[in-house]
């Protein structure tokens, strides 16, 4: 039974006016998680020209720097306010972004409408894993990629993400994970496999160092005990 005073969705919206200043913390972080998981998601994607839905993209630093590389991006995310703050940063940079409000559970586009589904620090929040991961590969195109990174559930995770990041270091609000909801990598493996997607190899994701304010910076790590990232790809249409 999942802990309701964890995994506090509301934390996105309460963040949103905020969300491109630098003033909080643990908005940085996010932020900086950003070159790690694109070193990790450009080798297996030429991003210039394709159709890219960022799911789950909140204020929008995934989708942005998608769409710099040449990618035509949707973000979707139930976090109202952080969409409209999205939204408005997107057309103050020139950026052609389209974002809408909704859940993974029900994506409101039509079947083979993406060439990639990028999705990153969701499926450890989401009410129905197998119904998200089953939206994913119906909206994907035939060849399409599926690029995610999740937090993995053991004790080692728990320790890191909530222990030292939540209640120690502050670098995320108190609630924003209920380790519960954590996903083992066979876990997921087997999710994407019902979805009829085809499973690619995964790498860890974690600190690499610190920057003058000593926020964390990122990168790609050999072992996936807490946060770990990978690719996925839909079958090929059989004629």
């Amino acid at each position: 039974m999942n802990d309701r005073t964890r995994n506090k969705q509301e934390i996105y919206d309460a963040a949103a006016a905020q969300w491109w200043s630098d003033d909080l913390r643990w908005v940085r972080t996010l932020k900086n998680l950003v070159p790690a998981r694109l070193k990790f998601f450009d080798r297996h994607i030429d991003w210039a020209g394709k159709s890219v839905l960022d799911l789950g993209c909140a204020g929008g630093f995934m989708a942005e720097a998608i769409a710099q590389r040449g990618a035509h991006v949707t973000g979707i995310d139930p976090a109202k306010e952080a969409i409209a703050a999205a939204r408005s940063h997107a057309a103050q940079s020139g950026l052609d972004i389209r974002y809408d409000t909704g859940v993974g559970e029900a994506l409101p586009y039509d079947d083979a409408a993406f060439d990639a589904v990028v999705c990153v620090d969701v499926l450890e929040h989401v009410s129905d894993l197998g119904q998200v991961l089953q939206e994913v590969a119906r909206v994907l195109k035939p060849g399409g990629l599926f690029l995610y990174d999740t937090i993995n559930r053991n004790m080692v995770a728990r320790l890191a993400t909530i222990t030292v990041a939540e209640d120690i270091l502050g670098l995320l609000p108190k609630g924003t994970h209920d380790p519960a909801m954590f996903i083992k990598p066979a876990e997921l493996t087997d999710g994407l496999q019902q979805a009829g997607l085809t499973p690619g190899k995964m790498a860890g994701l974690g600190p690499t160092g610190l920057t003058r304010r000593l926020d964390f910076t990122f990168g790609v790590l050999p072992f996936k005990r807490v946060i770990y990232i990978g690719a996925a790809r839909k079958p090929e249409a059989t004629t």
